[in-house]
């Protein structure tokens, strides 16, 4: 870990087309741009030497840091205390809109609070990954990082008239800026790193940047004003909410699965994924997340996207079917994945990789996730037109012809297809909502031959799912392995909460697979999955346990499981994607998934507890 920050150790900040990490010790260490899949500017979250950097802390080597969101906002506040005095930055991307721009603003604020303080800045670009070598030029309003490719960042300093020239202050060593800042209580200068192609560098006066700080924050206000939720985490699922939005591409309504890449699930492991695309099964979660909390016009961007992608895919059927696993945010399916040789990964967790290889792997849940949330979102006044419903019947009819095959699986196992239980589940899922939907509509349906496929699967599930010696639900049909994923089954309604063989099922994950309230997607020894190594317990699966048990009546449970959880949120309330057995958090951050499964398990545990 020598030179890296805990992963826990960030906030988030964004502008809606990209977004940005910033550790407790001040330094932005994962920013890429023009959008939240493009290369990064800076990342030394993945290679502490290579990946480049802007910092600001304090000059004094012991200090005190604590981090903080300004409440109900996405600006963030990192302060430092020393005994001579207190600082603070305050870091915030102003939002951009719906209109695709390369042109994105890092605004960095420096204040001194009390007694005095002397900050050390070092702004260090790596273009493309580190791959793309670059020159810096000082005028006397700021400086540029010009790219060989184009690319620039150029740094417009927050200064006063009367403050000394640029010039004298900055030093450029090899191709990074240093500036030493001395600060009087009351006293703030800072920064504006803009993105895009080469512009000239202007001074901001502190009116401009405190116009530019008043709007992000009324953005951000007037949009968590929408929020609908009054129950008992209120503070938790309001930042959750924001988290959300901030990993939201407002141009098309996509959401990422995170905005990082290759952080590790297993520190030294080869566990290391790109999560910064649109997969169909964790976006199809946001529209219940989003509409639970009164996000209408959030949900139905999504749908939209959702219903393009469907309809862009009608009748183009491949070997892994009509619709692909995930997508860039814009719709387009491009996600070679490729390794990064040249960079260590972080703390030495190597490959990094970019891109996604399971983009085309056949995972059969998605068709049951893509149709339950069309279904939801038609019930709350989102309506399929006909060119959806059209699209999406050509889907079904795919759908009807090869559930019955071997797949990947929800988990993106990478050693041979299986017939995943919850695969299954899902495609059940699938053709039980276009049946509900064609009938509230009165739309022209292949009603007989749904139907009929419908029962084989619920019966397939049945007899070959369910395993007598176990007497749970398992993994695939080949297996006795248990699998978290099945916690979902009686939430889309496959079974009731009450029958005993839920409750069955419930018990034998309860085993086998919580940890202290923490749960395990799976056991990867018992149930190889192609990659060495192992994982931490999984965050969604955790709130996907307290969900299911909610729903069983064991409300107590439910409650003790949830509150502990909330204990291993990081000092901001932001999740990644795993937690090991430390309570260290591991996996991409933070992470999209886990926390739309925390909002559906507060609505869910919010009803069992009010009795309803």
């Amino acid at each position: 870990m020598d030179g890296y920050p805990l992963i826990e150790d960030h906030g988030l900040i964004g502008d809606l087309q990209t977004a940005a990490l910033v550790n407790t010790e001040g330094a932005i260490d994962w920013f890429c741009s023009p959008r939240f899949d493009s290369p990064s500017v800076f990342g030394a979250l993945l290679d502490k030497d290579k990946g480049g950097h802007c910092t600001v802390r304090p000059a004094h080597p012991t200090h005190t840091t604590k981090q903080l969101y300004l409440p109900g906002t996405a600006v963030l506040v990192t302060r430092f205390m020393t005994e001579a005095g207190a600082g603070e930055v305050v870091d915030f991307m102003p939002v951009t809109g719906t209109t695709v721009t390369s042109r994105h603003r890092l605004v960095r604020l420096i204040r001194c609070v009390r007694g005095s303080m002397t900050f050390q800045v070092e702004i260090a670009p790596r273009f493309e990954y580190g791959r793309k070598k670059h020159d810096v030029h000082i005028t006397q309003h700021g400086a540029v990082f010009a790219a060989q490719d184009g690319n620039a960042l150029t740094m417009h300093p927050i200064r006063e008239p009367e403050d000394e020239p640029l010039q004298d202050i900055l030093t450029d060593q090899d191709g990074d800026l240093h500036l030493s800042l001395t600060l009087q209580a009351g006293q703030q200068r800072g920064l504006v790193l803009e993105t895009g192609s080469q512009v000239f560098p202007a001074e901001i006066h502190l009116d401009a940047y405190q116009q530019l700080f008043d709007e992000t924050v009324a953005f951000w206000r007037s949009w968590l004003a929408q929020s609908r939720y009054t129950g008992r985490w209120r503070e938790m699922v309001e930042r959750s909410a924001i988290t959300l939005k901030l990993m939201t591409f407002a141009p098309s309504g996509a959401m990422v699965a995170a905005p990082t890449a290759a952080l590790p699930e297993q520190l030294g492991g080869e566990r290391n994924w790109d999560y910064r695309f649109t997969w169909i099964r964790d976006a199809s979660f946001s529209v219940y997340a989003l509409l639970g909390l009164g996000f209408t016009e959030e949900a139905r961007a999504f749908t939209s996207w959702l219903s393009d992608r469907v309809k862009e895919r009608a009748g183009k059927s491949g070997t892994t079917g009509p619709l692909n696993v995930m997508y860039r945010v814009d719709g387009s399916s491009d996600l070679d994945e490729q390794i990064l040789g040249h960079w260590q990964g972080y703390a030495g967790s190597a490959p990094v990789r970019i891109g996604n290889g399971a983009a085309t792997q056949l995972q059969l849940d998605i068709y049951g996730e893509a149709l339950d949330s069309m279904y939801f979102a038609h019930q709350h006044g989102i309506q399929v037109g006909y060119a959806g419903w059209t699209s999406m019947r050509e889907n079904l009819d795919w759908l009807d012809d090869h559930w019955n095959q071997a797949e990947e699986g929800i988990w993106e196992t990478r050693g041979g297809r299986q017939d995943f239980t919850y695969g299954r589940v899902m495609s059940w899922v699938a053709l039980d909502r276009a049946l509900r939907l064609a009938d509230s509509k009165g739309w022209p349906a292949a009603h007989g031959r749904w139907q009929t496929e419908r029962n084989a699967v619920y019966e397939q599930v049945m007899a070959k799912g369910w395993n007598q010696q176990r007497q749970a639900f398992v993994q695939h049909y080949a297996s006795d392995v248990l699998d978290s994923s099945l916690l979902r089954m009686a939430t889309v309604g496959f079974l009731s909460p009450e029958d005993p063989i839920w409750a069955s099922t419930l018990d034998a994950i309860e085993r086998e697979l919580v940890s202290d309230s923490l749960v395990y997607r799976y056991n990867p020894e018992a149930s190889p999955d192609g990659l060495r190594g192992s994982e931490g317990t999984f965050s969604l699966c955790t709130f996907m346990y307290v969900d299911a048990l909610a729903r069983a009546g064991r409300t107590e449970q439910a409650r003790l499981v949830f509150e502990k959880m909330m204990g291993y949120a990081n000092h901001l309330g932001l999740y990644s994607e795993e937690i090991d057995s430390t309570g260290r958090q591991l996996g991409n951050f933070p992470q999209a998934f886990t926390h739309l499964a925390l909002i559906d398990a507060t609505l869910t545990l919010d009803k069992a507890l009010d009795g309803h």
